[in-house]
């Protein structure tokens, strides 16, 4: 008599689960199949080249504070690349980087990261 009692309850317990909407149900989350929206991050940074000359602007838009740096390499093999000390930008924040060459610049480039 015991044995079906405890089987008649096991059994509504069970229908009851049953019988919820899929929703009230815990289960594993997926995903939209989307990969997630990249975290905004990086200063805008607009560069020019006059003569041995290089100046940099960078403007950071976003939450995060960017350490930006400015690298130049030099086109004669004689003449010293330069890179800056790293400037943090903080939000909303406009920073400006300057260096130069003894002759002509070859290439220049911004580096960033994300300060702690």
């Amino acid at each position: 008599m015991r044995l079906s009692h405890s089987l008649a309850s096991v059994t509504v317990a069970v229908a009851l689960v049953l019988s919820l909407p899929y929703d009230a149900m815990p289960h594993a989350r997926v995903g939209d199949g989307k990969p997630p929206a990249p975290s905004l991050f990086g200063a805008a940074c607009r560069t020019t080249v006059r003569g041995s000359h290089v100046v940099a602007y960078c403007h950071n838009p976003y939450v995060d504070t960017d350490r930006v740096r400015l690298h130049i390499e030099c086109a004669r093999w004689w003449d010293i690349d330069t890179d800056s000390a790293p400037v943090d930008t903080s939000p909303a924040m406009t920073v400006r980087l300057t260096g130069r060459c003894w002759n002509d610049v070859g290439s220049v480039w911004i580096s960033h990261q994300k300060a702690r």
